[in-house]
């Protein structure tokens, strides 16, 4: 099994949802998945966990008031100086939304939106690392970024969170960028020029979940009430499928190549 104590500087470490149906979301993922949905914290505006054996694997809360969810993953980014992130994320022409605040002793969080729009979240790590299993099933296998302008997000993130990255293709059919791993080992996350795939959309994160099967993965989504958007493709990076739960919430299915 995967597992690490803490993700590398800057790479993706955690990942919630924010669902218009928190009830139907505690049933969708737990049968899609075999998560064991926790009890909502009130302390935490009735914030849970979703866990797999016992390990945290996602987050996930409902509407905040006025605020009503967007029915969306968001991803966080792992800063050993939420301080110096945030600084440099404005530096870089992104936007805070939520400014750092503790969350017990369990860390630091902040939500921001990058310089083309795409909102993400950055984590600094106290008691709480973040998800600890990774490419296991139900487990993170991936984090892909969709961009309106490939070339400004790449150095956004160079110069914010300090990726380093290599360039799988530079086309103007397929243009994909990848983070690589400070600590060795890898590759992070992708950075895909999304225009031809946005349709109007704007840039966004996207989380990729490992499963054993991605066809009988698609299909056990759609017997629960969410949909097929895309796939199952056979790509030279494994099976590869994009859905979303009854409340359309979108996120992706991966069978890692062997």
């Amino acid at each position: 099994m995967p597992t690490r104590d803490h993700a590398p500087s800057g790479a993706p470490c955690w990942t919630d949802l924010w669902t218009s149906d928190v009830d139907g979301s505690r049933r969708f993922y737990a049968e899609a998945f075999g998560w064991e949905a926790q009890e909502p914290n009130p302390e935490f505006g009735g914030y849970f966990m979703f866990t797999r054996d016992g390990v945290p694997v996602a987050g996930a809360m409902g509407d905040m008031g006025d605020m009503r969810a967007s029915n969306s993953w968001k991803i966080y980014f792992e800063t050993s100086d939420i301080a110096v992130t945030l600084k440099k994320l404005e530096e870089c022409g992104g936007e805070v939304r939520a400014p750092a605040s503790p969350v017990a002793d369990l860390g630091i969080q902040a939500v921001m939106t990058d310089r083309t729009g795409a909102e993400l979240g950055a984590w600094q790590p106290g008691a709480f690392p973040g998800f600890t299993v990774i490419e296991e099933p139900s487990s993170p296998s991936w984090f892909e970024y969709y961009a309106t302008d490939h070339a400004a997000a790449l150095t956004f993130y160079q110069s914010v969170f300090g990726w380093e990255t290599d360039v799988v293709s530079d086309t103007d059919e397929f243009r994909y960028s990848t983070m690589r791993n400070p600590e060795g080992g890898g590759e992070l996350a992708g950075l895909a020029d999304g225009r031809s795939m946005l349709n109007g959309a704007t840039a966004h994160w996207s989380i990729y979940w490992a499963v054993e099967d991605v066809a009988a993965s698609v299909a056990k989504v759609e017997s629960l009430g969410g949909s097929l958007e895309m796939g199952p493709n056979d790509t030279p990076y494994g099976v590869l499928a994009s859905v979303a739960d009854p409340a359309g919430a979108r996120f992706n299915l991966r069978r890692p190549p062997s």
